[in-house]
C-alpha cells in the first residue's frame, strides 16, 4: 500500500505501532497531504527513524508529470501523469472567474464503451489507487504553484465503478490537515451505475452528481452508451431523483450533442416529456449541460451546427428548463470533453 492511502487516523494506527508517539501521524500526513511532498525524506521536522520504518513498510513513490500541453486558444492544461507502473493517465486544468480546476481521472482507460468517447476506445487497464487520484491534484498544484479550488471526476474511467477508492480519495483531498477541499466543490459524472448511484446517495455527501445522459430516450441511449442496455432511462432517472431528494444537492444532467442522432427539434422535445413525465410534482432541482460533441479521430460522429445547438436549448428554456452550454476548454491539445485518454498516441 502506498503511504497516500491512509486516512490520518490509519497513519496513527501505524505510527503506534511502529513505536512512535501519535503527533508524529500528523506531522507526517500535514506534508504529505498539506505540502503535497513527493519525497517522504523532504518531511524535514520528522525523525528519521520513522522515515525509514515507513519506507520499509509501504511504497512510498510518487507518480511524476511525463508531458505537459498547453492551449493557445485559452488557459487550460492537459498533463500526461505517469504512474508508478508505466501506465499514462491525463488531468487538465481549467482557470474559471472562481478558481482553478482539474477534471480527474478515476481509472487507466474505461470499458464502458460510449461511441463519443475517446477514453474507452482502449478499454479499461485498471482502476486508479486514491494516492493517484490525489497525484493529479498535487502534482498539477506544485507544477503551477496554484491552489486548487474544484475538482471534476470527469476524466478517464467511471467513477462509481471504482467506488471505493473514489470515496477514500474524497477523504483525503477533503480532509483539513490536507488540501481542505470543500465536498461543495467536487463533481462526480457518471454514465448511470443505479446502484451505486443510490449507495452514493446514502453517504449524504455534498458533491454535485452529473449523469451523462445523452438522450432522450432508451433507443438512441442505447446505440450510444452501452450501459443503457444494463440500466433503462426510467431507473436510471429515479434513482438520480432519489439522489437529489437524500443529499438536497442540485444535480446535473450532461447532454453531448452529434449531428443527427440526438440534436433535433424532435429529440428537444421528447428531452422535455422525459423530464416532465419523471420528475413531475417532484420539485428535484437540476441542470441540463449541453455539450456540443468533440473530434475524437476513431470516431465518425460530428459536431452539430451553431444553429442547431442554439435552436436545441430554446426549445428545451421554452419548456422552463435550466440549461447551459458548455465552454469548450482546451479543445486545440484534445482536452475536452470526451478527448481524455489513457496512453500516449
Amino acid at each position: 500500500m502506498n503511504i497516500r492511502d491512509l486516512t490520518i487516523e490509519e497513519l496513527e494506527i501505524v505510527v503506534a505501532k511502529l513505536g512512535e508517539p501519535r503527533f508524529r501521524s500528523t506531522q507526517l500526513y500535514e506534508w504529505l497531504h498539506g505540502k503535497m511532498i513527493y519525497d517522504i525524506s523532504e518531511a524535514k521536522n520528522v525523525n528519521k527513524s520513522l522515515i525509514d520504518k515507513i519506507k520499509y513498510e509501504f511504497d512510498v513513490s510518487f507518480p511524476t508529470i511525463y508531458k505537459e500541453y498547453i492551449s493557445k486558444i485559452d488557459e487550460t492544461r492537459k498533463y500526461l501523469i505517469l504512474l508508478n507502473d508505466g501506465n499514462i493517465i491525463e488531468s487538465v486544468l481549467m482557470k474559471y472567474k472562481y478558481g482553478y480546476t482539474v477534471c480527474v481521472s478515476s481509472e487507466v482507460g474505461c470499458d464502458m464503451g460510449c461511441k463519443f468517447c475517446a477514453s474507452t476506445i482502449g478499454g479499461l487497464k485498471r482502476n486508479l489507487l486514491p494516492f493517484e487520484m490525489l497525484a493529479q491534484i498535487y502534482l498539477i498544484s506544485r507544477h503551477n504553484d496554484l491552489k486548487i479550488s474544484n475538482i471534476v471526476i470527469m476524466g478517464s474511467g467511471e467513477p462509481l465503478v471504482n467506488f471505493d477508492n473514489v470515496i477514500k480519495f474524497l477523504k483525503l483531498i477533503n480532509s483539513e490537515k490536507g488540501q481542505n477541499i470543500s465536498l461543495r466543490n467536487v463533481t462526480i459524472s457518471t454514465c448511470g451505475i443505479v446502484p451505486n448511484i443510490d449507495k452514493l446517495s446514502k453517504l449524504n455527501l455534498p458533491i454535485t452528481l452529473a449523469l451523462s445522459l445523452h438522450a432522450p430516450n432508451d433507443e438512441i441511449r442505447k446505440k450510444i452508451m452501452p450501459i443503457a442496455n444494463k440500466y433503462d432511462l426510467k431507473s436510471t432517472m429515479e434513482a438520480m431523483a432519489r439522489y437529489f431528494i437524500s443529499t438536497n444537492r442540485r444535480i446535473t444532467f450532461e447532454y453531448s450533442l452529434i449531428k443527427g442522432i440526438n440534436d433535433g427539434k424532435n429529440n428537444a422535445k421528447e428531452l422535455c416529456k422525459l423530464f416532465e413525465d419523471r420528475f413531475k410534482n417532484m420539485h428535484v432541482d437540476f441542470n441540463i449541460n449541453l455539450i456540443p460533441v468533440n473530434e475524437v479521430k476513431e470516431s465518425k460522429l460530428e459536431r452539430p451546427d451553431n444553429s442547431n445547438i442554439i435552436e436545441f436549448k430554446d426549445e428545451l428554456e421554452k419548456h422552463g428548463l435550466s440549461v447551459t452550454i458548455r465552454r469548450e476548454l482546451g479543445k486545440d491539445i484534445s482536452g475536452s470533453c470526451g478527448q481524455l485518454r489513457a496512453s500516449v498516441k
